[in-house]
């Protein structure tokens, strides 16, 4: 298949591409693109700096896109090369075979130029089939990329100039008569040689050298100049000479050509401006979206500039430039706006927090309001210092942080008295159950517990009158547990003093206790010692008698200690159920 391609189409392609790239990969301002047709085909070669880390896929997945937008009708083998700055051969490859049913001429990029006597370049459908290789064999394509030797460099391509051709002729009109003829014939470029359109035309012929070669803004106010100059100079042509026709023309030539470098010089000096700017930090939105509109000012009318303009070559280099730098804005807006929603969102939270604590009616509550602080202060700690909104989050920091520090310690007190008037439920209940046992030792223990802890809730917490309602009951209870325990531990006492009494050498008496009184029964050999003794009382043991009416003495007056020692009557029996000896309580 031929393809005829005219080399302005293949140097705006590479244009097309570079831009492409420059949006869609981080890295882009380091590439370079370059295209050329060879055996039938369209190449695409694309380098980049030996230093700089490429993700040829989507190097070759962004050049993909922008031929699938321009698309033509007939179908085509595309091949993609990378490769770096200083290398002869690429390190990797990609094939395209792109088919669509559109003209470039027609369609997406209308105004290629492709020539129509030859076929136009086709790609596939977005459906194309890419295939990627990372390597390529040196001695295979060491052919394929001679057509690139010749190609020239993106940044200085220089569209040509063509100038439109100026109608001459024109035939002295009237005969000028009287007095006031010899004026109008003497008149500048009527009827001698006229140096200023000469000049004009030398000037038109020059500049757009002048323009394409320009570097900066100083050489390009110094062409506007000398185009001012050579277009004001033919003002002093009168309307009826012969050459105010070309006169006009070239004025308007000069002018529009003035025009365009006034604007890329104001582009210039507004992008100067933001240059300036962005040396010191910015310390409010409204002053970073000041500089973002300077460089979409500086940016807007270079990129109007078309490929076929002088002064394209020097827009390209600066628009790189300039749209990394607005990159680099549109960042720091979206970065600033983020923490200024922070800050906003911070105060509306704030806000609810008051209202929160302004109701708060139960730990729950407290809780939920010390949340809602905490978020709002921890907000305001994220903000950095680079950020417009700091020193505001700061000035709240100093109003908040000791708001929530009485909320924490409220929602603290609440949650202590929670835990104690259920302890002091607890309690009590575990009291009860050992009052039941008749354990009145432990139930007074567990007693005393559920009041103290009850007492310890304080006045201004919300379970205050709660706790109060306890005090009375509790207090009631532990005394009559405390008053048990006496009983218990008299009685204890009593038995022990019983038991005692009621042995000596042998067991004298046994005894039970309980409220009614203490009974006291004397055990039958005692009894038979006793009635031994009184029946012979001479005997060869006369002194035992003695002895054991006086034991008995001795007995009924320990026993009368024990009943008042325990405050309970006394009941003393023989071993035959007979009463020996009785002490009523208070006898």
């Amino acid at each position: 298949m031929k393809v005829a391609v005219q080399q302005e189409d293949l140097q705006l392609l590479a244009k097309t591409l570079q831009e492409q790239l420059l949006v869609e990969v981080s890295t882009a301002e380091v590439f370079e693109v370059k295209c050329a047709v060879n055996k039938d085909g369209l190449m695409i070669l694309t380098q980049h700096a030996s230093d700089v880390i490429v993700d040829a896929q989507l190097i070759f997945a962004v050049i993909e896109e922008v031929l699938q937008s321009l698309a033509p009708h007939k179908e085509q083998r595309v091949q993609c090369f990378l490769r770096v700055f200083g290398e002869q051969l690429p390190y990797a490859k990609c094939f395209l075979a792109l088919k669509q049913t559109e003209r470039w001429g027609d369609g997406g990029m209308g105004g290629w130029g492709v020539e129509e006597a030859g076929e136009a370049i086709s790609y596939s459908s977005p459906s194309s089939a890419l295939t990627y290789s990372p390597s390529i064999d040196e001695t295979e394509e060491e052919e394929l990329f001679d057509p690139f030797a010749d190609v020239p460099n993106l940044s200085a391509l220089k569209p040509g100039f063509q100038v439109k051709p100026i109608l001459l002729g024109a035939a002295l009109v009237g005969i000028v008569v009287l007095g006031g003829g010899a004026y109008f014939l003497t008149r500048p470029c009527v009827m001698s040689k006229c140096k200023e359109i000469q000049n004009a035309e030398e000037v038109k012929t020059k500049s757009p050298q002048l323009m394409r070669h320009a570097k900066s803004e100083k050489e390009l106010l110094a062409i506007q100049q000398r185009l001012t100059a050579a277009s004001t100079a033919l003002n002093i042509i009168p309307s009826w000479s012969p050459r105010y026709q070309v006169s006009e023309e070239l004025k308007a030539s000069l002018s529009g050509r003035s025009e365009k470098i006034s604007q890329v010089v104001m582009a210039l000096q507004t992008a100067s401006l933001a240059t300036q700017k962005v040396q010191t930090p910015a310390y409010s939105l409204e002053e970073l979206q000041a500089r973002q509109h300077l460089w979409r000012q500086a940016i807007a009318p270079l990129e109007a500039i078309s490929s076929s303009s002088e002064l394209y070559g020097l827009v390209q280099g600066k628009l790189l430039n300039y749209r990394v730098h607005l990159h680099a804005v549109n960042q720091q807006i979206f970065t600033e706006e983020k923490w200024l929603k922070k800050l906003t969102a911070a105060k509306a939270v704030a806000v609810a927090a008051e209202k929160r604590q302004a109701t708060a009616k139960s730990l729950n509550d407290w809780q939920k309001v010390q949340s809602t602080w905490l978020v709002v202060v921890n907000t305001l700690n994220t903000i950095p210092r680079t950020s417009a909104g700091y020193q505001e989050a700061q000035k709240l920091l100093i109003d908040y942080k000791p708001k929530l520090s009485v909320v924490r310690d409220r929602a603290t007190k609440e949650r202590f008295a929670v835990k104690s008037y259920q302890q002091a439920l607890s309690t009590a209940k575990q009291a009860k159950v050992y009052q039941q046992q008749n354990q009145w030792q432990a139930a007074a223990t567990y007693w005393d517990q559920a009041l103290q802890t009850a007492k310890q809730i304080s006045e201004d917490s919300l379970y205050y009158t709660q706790a109060q309602s306890l005090i009375e009951p509790y207090s009631a209870a532990l005394k009559q547990a405390q008053e048990k325990v006496q009983v218990v531990s008299s009685l204890q006492q009593t038995r022990t003093d019983l038991d005692k009494t009621c042995i000596n050498g042998i067991r004298i008496c046994t005894f039970s206790v309980d409220n009614a009184g203490i009974i006291v029964r004397l055990t039958a050999e005692y009894d038979q010692i006793r009635q031994n003794n009184l029946a012979n009382p001479y005997s060869e043991n006369s002194d035992t008698a003695v002895d054991v009416t006086n034991h008995l003495q001795i007995l009924r007056e320990a026993l009368a200690v024990i009943s008042d020692n325990a405050n309970v009557s006394l009941f003393l029996y023989d071993s035959q159920g007979q009463v020996i000896y009785t002490r009523t309580l208070g006898g």
